[in-house]
């Protein structure tokens, strides 16, 4: 799935239909499904339109005048210029668990690169106002679970997501940003350089065309895609009104987790996250929190995350954290055989593996998100 393949004759017709007068994500679902096959769509006519579900005849019309004024010959040319690659809902590279979504984008922007493994992936988001505690936190959280193997999600906006963002690439990981403007217009302008840096580590994402500004109407949507990306999505720092709740209410219509850093009792920032943890969020402390509520989520979507991954020629036949030790890192190998059903303490782990201690302490933070190893008191560890 690692690919940046432009297949330029099949995207046009995504394109054309996309950009049509009252063509949003969902009206184009129910074309699609009606008609069987973009060139159906695009091929019938208005009063053909008008039968499916939902869409009448004004706006049928609407749709049948505009879906051939759309030239996307420059918008393809800019993209090879760009280095952005573009696919549609149907190819083979879409994100399994964002074509899952009530609402997926027919149309995707991509600068960097997708994998399978972005198919574990959490989102990080918050206020852009935050505090030195949120950005900390988010950071922590972020750097933690890059380094178990989890792709980090978030918008690349100011505060929190810019240091969730950091945190992955400080850990070496795989992080995505989704952008509420076009890649060509990368917002906000002082994250130019990380722009960069998350395209070369992981990817930048937007459903909107190139050279779109970044309007205030593009954040809301963008918010459905950040969460239909993730498993599961953490709010670190939210008012009572800010576009992290979106993010927070997206997931829990697509069934993902929400979870929620609290903090101060006294701190506006603190309001959103402790209402969304007094709904039922899942209250979460550290990066075995996290690995606990997604092991419940993914009880629940066992059956959907299995079937998806197949379609991506990647089968998930055991649970989200019964890991193969194909996708072990070396130092987890190490460390794996050097455990055994008795407790080991963390001194004569470093002596019978010769890692260093930084080594040692990173391979077992992952090993316990991902469910091999467990810790008991006094640092001493058993595998599992």
């Amino acid at each position: 799935m690692d690919s940046v393949e432009q297949n330029s004759a099949g995207i046009e017709k995504w394109l054309r239909l996309i950009r049509a007068e009252q063509v949003g994500p969902v009206t184009f679902s129910k074309l699609l499904r009606h008609f069987s096959s973009i060139d159906n769509v695009l091929g019938a006519s208005a009063t053909q339109l008008a039968d499916v579900d939902g869409i009448g005849t004004k706006t049928a019309r609407q749709i049948a005048r505009t879906r051939d004024e759309y030239d996307p010959k420059a918008e393809l040319e800019l993209a090879e210029k760009l280095g952005v690659w573009i696919i549609h809902l149907e190819d083979e590279r879409y994100p399994v668990v964002l074509k899952a979504i009530y609402d997926p984008p027919p149309v995707l922007y991509i600068k960097g690169t997708l994998s399978r493994r972005d198919n574990l992936a959490i989102a990080i988001v918050g206020s852009r106002r935050c505090s030195f505690y949120g950005q900390e936190q988010a950071s922590r959280f972020a750097h933690l679970l890059a380094s178990a193997g989890f792709t980090i999600v978030s918008g690349m906006a100011r505060g929190i997501d810019s240091a969730a963002h950091q945190g992955a690439l400080s850990a070496s990981g795989r992080t995505i940003a989704v952008q509420g403007s076009g890649l060509a217009n990368p917002y906000p302008p002082e994250n130019k350089k990380l722009f960069e840096l998350i395209s070369s580590s992981g990817a930048c994402i937007s459903e909107l065309p190139l050279c779109y500004e970044p309007l205030a109407e593009n954040f809301p949507p963008r918010n459905r895609i950040i969460a239909g990306l993730s498993l599961g999505v953490i709010v670190i720092e939210a008012a009572l009104r800010s576009g992290a709740l979106i993010t927070a209410r997206s997931a829990l219509e697509n069934s993902r987790e929400v979870m929620a850093v609290p903090g101060k009792i006294d701190s506006p920032l603190s309001k959103g996250t402790h209402q969304l943890i007094k709904e039922g969020a899942k209250l979460v402390e550290s990066v075995e929190d996290v690995r606990e509520a997604l092991g419940y989520i993914g009880r629940n979507l066992k059956e959907h995350v299995a079937t998806s991954a197949q379609v991506a020629g990647e089968k998930i036949n055991t649970p989200l954290f019964d890991m193969p030790e194909s996708v072990l890192s070396e130092n987890e190998k190490t460390i794996i055989n050097c455990l055994a059903n008795e407790p080991r303490h963390i001194e004569e782990i470093i002596a019978r593996t010769s890692l260093s201690a930084g080594n040692i302490n990173a391979s077992l933070v992952s090993l316990r998100l991902k469910g091999l190893v467990k810790q008991l008191p006094g640092s001493n560890f058993l595998r599992r």
